[in-house]
């Protein structure tokens, strides 16, 4: 449920993998996903007509039996569900039909979501939900240790740790272009600033514009996405959801870095994206933020619009270009896309043999 048109990271993760077991394996791959009407996305998806779920951009799918009978279809030798939602049991059911493994990857932190939209109460019983839904799998991924130990308070076990990765010859220093600020009639000397992603709550997209209000008018904040209200303010410009990978590359590589006010990141396969383009990163210290930046950012304070704005002045007098240069090789050292791919490959073959011993062997202590 969570690969929609501007879903952003979850989307890239499954269409790079696509792409990667094409040019790499003799592996098929079927990715099966909501949309407004049946058919064969541009990317080679199988489109299932599926009612939406306003006002967000994913789509809750109603119809169990015709969800069943397209996977079954396919006659997959294992399944991955891409959420805990209907979509889960749907691929749960079907993979015990087939008599096939069913492998979940977490991409979301749904119990902290829901209690931030919502209320503590209502996140306990989703936890218990998500923990009946997990406990039947037959192994769970994770894209990061702080993911997995959430699993873990929420009583799921079986599960390994499987970073994402980003193509370094599409996210590269060499996809810079420098008259960006020509492009985007900004100041010339102004110090520019990217956030790419959605505008949704949990993206605490409010403290972001709270910053750079503090900052003054010698910073700029790009803003490309969609999926919310766009925010209005002299300090930001927003630009429409990038939806190239170059495209994106490109905007990520041409401007000083990368800023991000999320807290419940449980991978943020952007801020990757940005590293690999030699661009440094801020944002909060929170969720898988500190895992995947290291050294090459500022991490400040989460949900604090001063602190942020701190942040960003910190980044500046460290030197943009110094800190890029670390960002680029942390990501070659630790985040390639072959590496991560082959990873994945272990996991399933070791999920096929059902072995959750040799399962363990393919994820990072």
């Amino acid at each position: 449920m969570l690969y929609a048109p501007q879903s952003g990271g979850v989307s890239r993760y499954l269409r790079e993998k696509r792409s990667w077991l094409a040019h790499n394996t003799g592996m098929r791959h079927t990715l099966v996903a909501p949309a407004p009407h049946d058919g064969v996305g541009p990317f080679g998806e199988i489109l299932v007509r599926t009612p939406a779920l306003a006002p967000s951009p994913y789509r809750w799918p109603l119809d169990a039996p015709r969800w069943v009978r397209e996977i079954c279809a396919r006659a997959p030798d294992i399944i991955e569900a891409g959420d805990a939602g209907s979509l889960g049991w749907i691929a749960l059911y079907a993979a015990r039909r087939l008599g096939v493994p069913l492998v979940a990857f977490c991409h979301s932190d749904v119990v902290k979501l829901v209690a931030q939209r919502m209320s503590r109460p209502v996140a306990a019983v989703v936890r218990e939900y998500v923990r009946a839904f997990y406990r039947r799998c037959d192994v769970v991924v994770a894209p990061s240790q702080y993911m997995k130990s959430q699993l873990a308070a929420w009583g799921v076990d079986r599960v390994v740790v499987r970073p994402l990765g980003v193509d370094l010859d599409v996210f590269s220093p060499a996809a810079r272009r420098y008259d960006l600020r020509r492009q985007l009639a900004l100041p010339r000397d102004c110090r520019v600033m990217v956030y790419a992603g959605r505008f949704v709550p949990e993206k605490n997209i409010d403290v972001l514009v709270d910053a750079f209000r503090r900052l003054g008018c010698g910073y700029r904040l790009v803003m490309a996405g969609g999926g919310g209200n766009v925010p209005r303010d002299p300090q930001v410009l927003h630009v429409p959801y990038v939806d190239s990978p170059r495209d994106l590359a490109r905007l990520l590589a041409s401007a000083d870095g990368l800023v991000h006010a999320g807290d419940q990141e449980t991978f943020g396969l952007i801020l990757l994206e940005a590293m690999a383009c030699g661009r440094g990163v801020v944002a909060p210290f929170a969720g898988a933020a500190p895992e995947v930046v290291g050294d090459a950012g500022i991490l400040v304070r989460p949900r604090d619009g001063a602190a942020l704005a701190e942040g960003i002045r910190a980044f500046y007098d460290a030197g943009t270009e110094a800190i890029g240069l670390r960002a680029r090789s942390r990501v070659e050292e630790r985040y390639t896309w072959d590496a991560a791919m082959r990873g994945m490959l272990g996991v399933y073959r070791a999920a096929l043999t059902a072995a959750p011993s040799a399962v363990a062997r393919y994820a990072p202590s």
